[in-house]
């Protein structure tokens, strides 16, 4: 549509009809207030159901037996033993004498070469052994093409000592270019020397080949095999019940390759990684290898319970390091309240107790075990202290005061202002928009009949809460937050006295709100609170169908995008008679100058 601005009437057409639009306008900004106070009241809904879901989960562990029956363990010396307790423990003292200690089976090599480095290659230093030890194996070798011109390319393995061509020809090589092969002589060693050009020679300690020209880029190593030496051999441990450790097709056994490039710190640090269960190393300053089992006690085969609790084999182990093929362990040995016994490891679980022996010794260590009352206390007050900091900041938010002269902002509204005063706008305008909700009112009056009504059913000394010492504030303003009388006295005696009573206060089932614990009302209330609040304020995850907010939200966009369209027509129509107005201005200008000519 074309629009004529004022050019006859020398009026500011836009203006004009901006004037005018801003009060058609009031309606849709109205709506537009109205959805973003509807979000903003959606999303302290959520907020509260947060608080909710978070002090419900702390309240499940409120219902676990571990919350109520902490142990505490003292032992007459630690450095003798210590002991540690779960809930399931008896209060009790126990003696334990006449103690030795497990121990690990360990093997000791005999002393290697002095000479021998552990840090470099085997295969560079194998004058030091016996050839025996060494196995050959054949790798095969891809073919190679080289992106570069170069004359060394290194294999992936070391310790090589032959090569074979798949032609089967002996220690030679092929290398095409551009169509045409050239075969190189193999020359392998440790020192270079110099290279004729028709040869390739092989660093048999790190494996890398230099040929005795360039290669150049595009030239392609033809497939080979060559020969490495490794170290082959096995070990087997066993497990608590006589199982071998080792695969099964292995007999149980583990077995290990190594190849000769393979220092002995690596090869070492690799057994010990292992599944065997052995710590493995070098001492150089005896030049011996030790092993020695994880695990302590006498851990041998179940077809042999006194053999050897580590099973070597393959030269390296056996003839190189002459690792002792007798290891064992052994088990402790100890009396306890009179019962003489034995266990395979010094960290051992009975009765709910858990002892680690820590010395050999033939005396007494009595270790006795009670309720550890402070650490029940400390779970129950920081429980009640949570709940109180729950129900201050609903109470906070269905007391706050609805300042209605404070609306939410329009878009120009809100350019007319800085950000920090429009942020205080928006503080003022969510204000209040909780006030005396029922939902959670409602919950928070149910949550309090949960805290003091008796638990019907109870075996024990107390029913409700005042029993043990806890009870709703008598100050009007906490708004039923609970207190804890005192400076928790009555508490800890009830939790020393009957702790199964305290424990059956706060976690007792049944099948009737009476005859559950103060806990399961509260998730029961709690649950039912969350599912209110969500079928008014939905979940993030819901669709806008599924909540009456959402719903009303929906409606209310709805609106807008109809009166938005409406604004539309409207304007045009405005813009339509202005410009109306203005082609008759023109007109009757056209008119009165024509009639000026006829009189002059």
């Amino acid at each position: 549509m074309v629009r004529v601005s004022g050019l006859a009437s020398g009026m500011d057409i836009d203006q004009i009809v901006s004037d005018l639009m801003k009060a058609e306008r009031m309606p849709i900004d109205k709506m537009k207030k109205q959805k973003q106070t509807l979000e903003w009241q959606r999303d302290d809904y959520r907020s509260m159901n947060l608080l909710l879901s978070e002090f419900n989960n702390l309240a499940f562990n409120m219902t676990l037996q571990s919350s109520y029956s902490s142990k505490t363990v003292s032992s007459s010396d630690e450095t003798k033993v210590k002991a540690a307790a779960t809930s399931s423990a008896a209060n009790a003292s126990y003696t334990l004498s006449n103690v030795t200690m497990a121990t690990a089976a360990q093997s000791i090599s005999t002393s290697i070469d002095s000479s021998m480095d552990p840090t470099k290659s085997l295969w560079s230093q194998r004058g030091s052994m016996d050839s025996s030890v060494w196995t050959e194996k054949t790798v095969e070798q891809a073919a190679i093409t080289l992106s570069a011109d170069t004359s060394t390319v290194k294999l992936a393995k070391g310790a090589v000592s032959a090569v074979n061509q798949n032609t089967g020809t002996l220690n030679s090589i092929s290398v095409t270019t551009d169509g045409t092969s050239k075969v190189y002589t193999v020359r392998i060693g440790t020192a270079v020397g110099i290279i004729n050009s028709n040869e390739v020679f092989i660093n048999e300690e790190t494996g890398e080949m230099t040929f005795g020209t360039t290669l150049t880029s595009g030239s392609t190593i033809e497939a080979f095999s060559y020969q490495q030496n490794v170290l082959n051999f096995s070990v087997t441990t066993y497990d608590s019940t006589g199982k071998a450790t080792g695969n099964i097709q292995d007999g149980g056994s583990t077995p290990f390759e190594f190849d000769g490039s393979t220092s002995l710190n690596t090869l070492l640090t690799q057994i010990s990684n292992s599944k065997v269960g052995i710590s493995a190393f070098f001492d150089e300053g005896t030049n011996k290898v030790v092993m020695t089992r994880k695990d302590t006690g006498n851990l041998s085969s179940a077809d042999s319970a006194d053999g050897s609790n580590m099973v070597f084999s393959g030269g390296f182990l056996t003839g190189f390091l002459q690792l002792a093929g007798d290891a064992k362990g052994t088990d402790a040995k100890f009396t306890l309240n009179g019962l003489e016994t034995t266990r395979k490891s010094n960290t051992f679980t009975t009765g709910g107790v858990t002892y680690t022996l820590q010395n050999n010794f033939t005396g007494d260590v009595r270790v006795n075990v009670s309720n550890d009352t402070q650490k029940v206390f400390d779970t129950i007050k920081d429980f009640v202290t949570k709940y109180n900091e729950l129900i201050e900041k609903i109470n906070g938010k269905i007391t706050e005061e609805r300042d209605r002269n404070y609306q939410p902002l329009t878009d120009e509204e809100r350019e007319k202002l800085t950000d920090k005063q429009a942020e205080q706008w928006d503080e003022k305008a969510k204000s209040g928009l909780l006030k005396g909700d029922s939902i959670l009112s409602s919950g928070l009056n149910q949550m309090r009949s949960n805290w003091y009504a008796s638990v019907s059913g109870m075996s024990g000394g107390f029913s409700q809460l005042t029993d043990i010492g806890i009870s709703t504030s008598a100050n009007y303003t906490d708004r039923g937050k609970l207190v804890i009388e005192g400076d928790g006295t009555k508490l800890k005696e009830a939790i020393e006295k009957d702790p199964q009573s305290v424990m059956d206060l706060f976690m007792k089932s049944g099948s009737t709100t009476s005859e559950k614990g103060v806990v399961r009302r509260l998730r029961d209330t709690i649950t039912q609170t969350v599912s209110k609040v969500e079928q008014r304020a939905g979940r993030s995850t819901w669709t806008s169908e599924q909540f009456l907010l959402g719903r009303n939200l929906k409606s209310v966009n709805s609106q807008i995008t109809s009166f938005e369209s409406r604004l539309t027509q409207v304007e045009d129509r405005y813009y339509r008679q202005f410009t109306a107005m203005e082609k008759a201005i023109q007109n009757a200008n056209a008119q009165s100058a024509q009639l000026s000519q006829y009189f002059s």
